[in-house]
Parts: structure tokens; sequence; C-alpha cells
């Protein structure tokens, strides 16, 4: 995957992203492996307020954003001040 195709965006703007409803990862492999990155950036994050790159897509396009994961429900990645990003969109985390 190309990077450098990611717009990089600030937590505070990710509330105005508008996501589709559809899932954006294709086979079962890559929704494992966001699940596992998923679970082991909450625990650093909990820990150590270790800063995680999520990679992520909504309406307009490709994004990241660089930030401490404070919580994940079963369809959602929280972050600090109420933001929200659904995992449906997640494409992928870097740790």
């Amino acid at each position: 995957m190309n990077t450098n195709e990611f717009q990089i965006v600030e937590k505070e703007t990710i509330p105005n992203c508008h996501f589709h409803e559809g899932e954006i990862l294709e086979n079962e492999v890559d929704k494992k492996a966001r699940q596992f990155e998923l679970d082991r950036a909450i625990a650093l994050g909990n820990l150590e307020h270790f800063k995680v790159k999520i990679f992520f897509a909504d309406d307009k396009g490709k994004k990241v954003v660089n930030t401490t994961i404070w919580g994940i429900t079963d369809s959602s990645v929280l972050l600090k001040q109420n933001v929200i990003i659904p995992i449906r969109r997640i494409i992928k985390l870097e740790i």
C-alpha cells in the first residue's frame, strides 16, 4: 500500500468526515489483521498513551491521523474528545 496517497488530517477534523456504510476491506485476512492491530493499539494507548497512525477512508478519499486510541467498541474506534472512526472504514494501523 502506498501511504503517499493518504491526506494527513488532524483528529479535530474527523467529526466533519462522512463515512460510507460499506466495509473498506474486502477479505477476511485483512479484517483479522486490522482487528489484531486495533487490539494492540488499544493496549499501548491505555498503558503508555502511545500514538498510532490510523489509515482510513471517508467519502472524499483516503486519510491518515496520528493519535492515541482511547477505546474500541464492536463498530468504532474512540479517540479523545469523543471523536469516532468506524472500524469498517479503517484500512490499517501503524504502531
